[in-house]
């Protein structure tokens, strides 16, 4: 079973690459681009485990290790 976490920075987070990205898209044009907020994506495979199962897991995976939870929140998406 795959598992896929995203963590983002909470609202209210100061964001400096977001900002770095936002500016270089608007030096390159794209103007209407207001915020751009960068997070991060790790997918897990969870072998022989039920949809359940993997997303208590992956929860207690993100919880413990994958996110800040001072700073970040977090989301978990069973992929099939």
């Amino acid at each position: 079973m795959k598992v896929r976490v995203t963590v983002m920075l909470k609202d209210g987070v100061l964001d400096p690459q977001g900002k770095a990205i936002s500016h270089a898209l608007q030096t390159l044009g794209f103007d209407g681009v207001q915020d751009v907020r960068v997070g991060k994506v790790i997918e897990l495979d969870l072998p022989g485990a039920k949809a359940e199962e993997a997303q208590k897991k992956a929860d207690a995976m993100a919880c413990d290790l994958l996110a800040n939870l001072v700073i970040e929140d977090y989301s978990v998406e069973v992929v099939e």
